[in-house]
């Protein structure tokens, strides 16, 4: 029987986030950070790469650590690498680029953009240098962060960039504070941060041509999209970080993450440096803004996600993460199939746990329960730079006789987790696998607060323990939602049929 994908697509013990997917050759390949499980930080580890026929999205395969932080020349002052992307040059190598950062973001946005080397794209890479202008210095022109490159017909160009809303605010550059404020952030002198400001801002995305040699910048960089979004169509979603570029026939689709921080959204031009115009949201971790839900619906814990579109096999398919461990330091990759219509617009995606299968997963056998792609009490909170402390339904590991053990943490009443879809085909049981500290019971649904097709009732377990129900499942390509209901907090581990 053939092998399902389903979302997280990478083992469940592995988080890479800020995922770029790449077709070379046969394989796509994906490359992004790198967080630990149950991180104290962003990205902690180093680089590794997972690669996949693209003919066969189940079947990752791990092509191991391509490339180590220690390599880059600023290690010990910057430790954790950040986002990359990599792209072919014009004699064939690979290349990859990414930005230093200091713990907890500190130092991530002073630059430069570093870039190491490939005959590969499974690596191992190497260090090759920095951008840099004509005469050797490096490159720092705005603020050198989430760097994108596309090789365009034989032209290198790299995009990056961050944006904060300051700017924009009344009086702003008038306030000795907010000037203070950015030349600490982004490592400028104050009179870099008002000339520019002057004109549009050091903030913003941006676009630069290199040379063949992959370093060299052959031109100034300039705004992709204008600093100051009010009153354009920019306004309500505009850009924060997260730079990813694609082109699709003679368009430039331009991936970003929104200031909502939640959202991949996209734009569009007909040239690759300037003239985009917003398209919409790709995709949200908590399907906020799909079909009209509002941010306090979400359907998760919400927070940063960054990642791109990629044709795989004749169809496109958005990358994106979802947060785990109550924090922003524990991401894992996802994906949803989309689809581009005739007029260059993109749908929102609703999120799934079944992304890059082709369809709905089988109801047969069992699954991890933290394929869930809702887990919500009703008030889940959004992601900040730090870890949660209060108590609401989280992916989670722990350590059970030795073995570590992945789950649904912190289920409480009311919590509320979804699969979107199964193929139910006859089916009549259900077994869920969970640590109870109480009695309660897991009311079993195909549709969100639809009727109940079943009961699991749980009981105290000293561990993880199986308990099943009789239930009378419509069949057909349908979601599974479970609420529970009860003192105390349950961990879910698997669910099967």
């Amino acid at each position: 029987m053939k092998k399902q994908a389903f979302n997280p697509y990478l083992p469940i013990d592995e988080y890479v986030p800020d995922g770029e997917p790449h077709v070379f050759g046969d394989r796509v390949y994906v490359y992004g950070s790198h967080d630990k499980e149950g991180g104290e930080t962003f990205c902690m580890l180093d680089y590794v790469t997972y690669s996949a026929a693209v003919d066969d999205l189940a079947d990752w395969r791990y092509e191991g650590v391509i490339y180590k932080a220690e390599q880059d020349p600023d290690y010990g002052n910057r430790d954790y690498m950040y986002a990359p992307d990599c792209v072919q040059g014009n004699d064939g190598k690979y290349y990859l680029y990414y930005a230093m950062s200091g713990k907890d973001g500190v130092g991530g946005y002073f630059g430069p953009i570093s870039v190491a080397v490939s005959d590969s794209p499974a690596g191992k890479f190497e260090y090759l240098g920095y951008v840099r202008n004509a005469d050797g210095s490096p490159m720092l022109d705005y603020v050198c962060f989430d760097p994108a490159v596309i090789n365009d017909n034989g032209a290198i160009r790299l995009y990056y960039g961050t944006q904060y809303g300051f700017e924009e605010q009344d009086g702003a550059m008038e306030s000795k504070w907010f000037v203070e404020t950015e030349c600490s952030m982004f490592n400028k002198k104050a009179d870099e941060i008002l000339e520019m400001a002057e004109k549009d801002s050091v903030m913003g995305p941006v676009t630069v041509e290199l040379g063949d040699d992959m370093l060299t910048v052959k031109s100034k960089p300039r705004h992709v999209i204008p600093y100051k979004v009010k009153g354009t169509d920019f306004e309500e979603h505009p850009f924060f970080e997260g730079s990813s570029i694609r082109k699709v026939g003679e368009k430039y689709y331009f991936v970003y993450s929104s200031q909502l921080n939640h959202e991949l959204c996209y734009a569009v031009s007909d040239k690759p440096d300037r003239d985009f115009k917003f398209g919409g949201t790709i995709v949200s971790n908590g399907d906020v803004g799909l079909n009209g839900r509002k941010a306090e619906d979400r359907l998760n814990m919400t927070g940063t996600t960054h990642g791109s579109i990629e044709q795989i096999n004749g169809e496109w398919y958005v990358f994106y993460h979802r947060l785990t461990h109550k924090s922003d330091y524990s991401r894992q990759g996802c994906a949803e199939k989309i689809k581009i219509e005739a007029d260059g617009s993109i749908k929102q995606a609703e999120i799934t746990s079944c992304g890059l299968n082709g369809g709905a997963l089988r109801a047969e056998g069992g699954y991890p329960a933290v394929i869930a792609c809702i887990i919500t009490n009703g008030h889940m909170p959004h992601g900040t730079n730090k870890r949660l402390e209060e108590r609401f339904p989280n992916v989670n590991h722990a350590e059970y006789d030795g073995r570590t053990e992945r789950f649904i943490d912190e289920i409480s009443d009311g919590t509320v987790i979804g699969f979107r879809y199964f193929s139910f085909n006859s089916n009549t049981k259900i077994t869920l696998t969970v640590d109870s500290d109480s009695e309660g019971v897991f009311e079993v649904m195909q549709e969100l607060d639809g009727e109940t097709s079943g009961r699991v009732s749980i009981t105290t377990t000293k561990g993880f323990e199986e308990f099943t129900a009789d239930v009378s499942f419509k069949d057909g390509d349908r979601a599974l939602f479970l609420k529970y209901r009860g003192e105390g907090e349950v961990r879910l581990k698997n669910i099967s049929f």
